[in-house]
């Protein structure tokens, strides 16, 4: 059952990881020159968008990286084990950078007068996600964290 659900979580994350890619390669670029076609005055900011956007996606590819890395340690029946600690404590981190990312971003396009309302919302959106997954692994990461103080005064007691 575990190597099932496990398997199942990997293949996600695959996913995730090759849309968010593709994303990147071909929809992205093809999205900011149309906006800066349509959007003569703000033309000039489709280069600094792109670059921000693929900026964030460095610590979202880590956290893909560490979310493969704690379902390998779950695989192999590490699950409460101090890399799977650290591990979550990477997701966290990389969550909160994305957070950050995306807040400046959005500030910087508001004093600009080009954050369009659609990007508000995906923007917002984002950070919502961010900041729910970010919130998730803490938890978890406390959790794994209590589990291993506990395991390691069991064995101290025997």
């Amino acid at each position: 059952m575990r190597l099932r659900s496990t398997l199942f979580l990997k293949v996600a994350v695959w996913i995730i990881g090759i849309t968010v890619f593709a994303m990147c390669v071909f929809w992205f670029p093809s999205l900011a020159r149309d906006a800066a076609k349509f959007n003569p005055e703000i033309a000039y900011l489709r280069y600094p968008v792109l670059i921000g956007l693929y900026m964030t996606t460095l610590p979202f590819y880590f956290a893909l990286y560490q979310a493969l890395t704690l379902l390998n340690n779950i695989e192999k029946g590490n699950a409460f084990s101090k890399l799977a600690v650290i591990s979550l404590g990477h997701i966290k981190n990389c969550a909160l950078i994305i957070i950050v990312l995306y807040v400046i971003g959005m500030f910087l396009l508001a004093v600009q007068n080009a954050l369009h309302p659609g990007l508000a919302i995906i923007g917002g959106v984002i950070i919502f996600a961010a900041t729910v997954i970010s919130l998730f692994a803490a938890v978890l990461q406390e959790l794994l964290r209590s589990a291993l103080n506990l395991k390691t005064e069991n064995e101290l007691t025997i």
